[in-house]
């Protein structure tokens, strides 16, 4: 982040941030500021997506496939691992060992404040919407 330009202070939990409800209880936010990075992959051409979204909301894989032009699946925890370096639970929104199509879910920017995950289930750190857009270079969007 810091490379970025961006200077955010990583927090190191005593529990696990895997899911959105795990990370607002253990931070003491809204669920709706958790902003959980969702690794997909193009169905034909196997390229990762990342889709940043709201604690609460789930991803419509047939609007994202609208949106990529090609259907959108979920992949296995390799493939996660193998595309962005991070294991799922605590994949961040930057600092993949690849470039991500990257979008934003825009029920975030209603937040001053919102949570990412910081590379593993036990780290977060705060930053703003705009930040989020800014450092991750993700298009906004309606991600339900």
């Amino acid at each position: 982040m810091r490379a970025l330009g961006f200077d955010c202070e990583v927090v190191e939990l005593a529990q696990t941030t895997r899911t959105a409800a795990e990370a607002a209880a253990a931070i003491g936010c809204q669920v709706g500021q958790i902003a959980k990075s969702l690794v997909f992959r193009g169905k034909q051409s196997h390229r990762p997506i990342l889709v940043i979204a709201s604690g609460p909301n789930r991803v419509s894989e047939a609007n994202l496939g609208e949106l990529v032009g090609e259907a959108a699946e979920r992949p296995d925890a390799d493939y996660v691992r193998q595309r962005t370096g991070f294991a799922i639970g605590g994949v961040p929104p930057v600092g993949h060992l690849e470039t991500l199509l990257t979008f934003v879910d825009e029920d975030l920017l209603r937040y001053e404040d919102i949570w990412a995950a910081a590379g593993n289930p036990h780290a977060v750190f705060k930053l703003s919407p705009s930040s989020l857009v800014r450092m991750t270079g993700g298009q906004v969007v309606a991600v339900k």
